[in-house]
């Protein structure tokens, strides 16, 4: 998996392209610890992810109860296969999700 970030002011935009599982997710757990201190926004582009498993739900729940704290969180460009992951777990009515 590739992680790409891009920081303007107190908003960070995590780009990922591959798929988010057990293996990558550790990685993508770093860089979120790593950025996320200070920033009030964060958006999560998923536009160039394939694949999410529950290691990258966890992933991206932790961020997102982070985010609540500090400030919001929004997904973007996730596609149909991903949605449905997000669908079947239950996680549109916990993240936010912008189509």
């Amino acid at each position: 998996m590739t992680i790409n970030t891009k920081q303007e002011g107190t908003q960070l935009t995590i780009s990922l392209e591959g798929r988010l599982d057990t293996v990558t997710a550790p990685e993508l757990e770093e860089v979120i610890k790593e950025k996320l201190h200070g920033m009030t926004e964060l958006i999560m582009d998923l536009k160039d992810i394939a694949y999410v498993s529950s290691a990258g739900l966890r992933v991206l729940l932790s961020a997102q109860k982070v985010m609540n704290r500090q400030g919001s969180m929004v997904i973007r460009n996730a596609n149909e296969d991903v949605m449905e992951i997000f669908d079947v777990t239950g996680f549109v009515d916990i993240l936010n999700i912008e189509s």
